[in-house]
């Protein structure tokens, strides 16, 4: 499992899985049980189900994979354009004699191509991120369900219900 995502990605993940995360397995002594043994059976196949699923509730959510870069230029906007473009302008300026002229228009244009991009991009990534958020919720849910399905097995063996 990839371990090292930022910690706001993560952070992000386990409030996103905090309704995922309540589902809870219901147990009880069809057999009359005592409680002491209950707690036994309970912890002994919380052990063998983590063992065989390779989930554990009782850790943290972590990322399987790390969360989607920014591109470049999501984060310079209309500045970054707008230096750009002055920087052309000028260019051309020094080229027809009129640098002022045309480092204002360069500026005026890449400040506006420049903040297109950057609104486009932002929107992009946000879309990848949304995605990746998904993807992560359905694996921790399939991992979940796996385990609380081992889980219930092992129970039932032992002689409770378990809902």
């Amino acid at each position: 499992m990839y371990r090292t995502a930022a910690p706001w990605a993560v952070a992000s993940l386990v409030l996103t899985l905090g309704s995922a995360s309540a589902q809870e397995v219901i147990v009880y002594p069809a057999q009359d049980q005592s409680v002491q043994q209950m707690e036994k059976d309970k912890f002994d196949c919380y052990q063998w189900a983590k063992g065989q699923t390779g989930f554990d509730p009782m850790a943290p959510p972590t990322a399987t994979q790390p969360p989607p870069k920014q591109k470049a230029g999501s984060t310079g906007g209309a500045g970054e354009g707008a230096i750009k473009g002055a920087a052309v302008g000028a260019a051309i300026g020094i080229v027809r004699g009129d640098t002022a002229k045309w480092a204002g228009r360069g500026l005026a244009t890449g400040a506006l191509v420049g903040g297109a991009r950057s609104s486009k991009q932002k929107n992009k990534d946000k879309q990848a991120r949304s995605q990746w958020e998904q993807e992560q919720v359905a694996q921790y849910q399939a991992a979940r369900d796996s385990y609380n399905r081992a889980y219930s097995a092992c129970l039932s063996g032992r002689g409770y219900s378990v809902n």
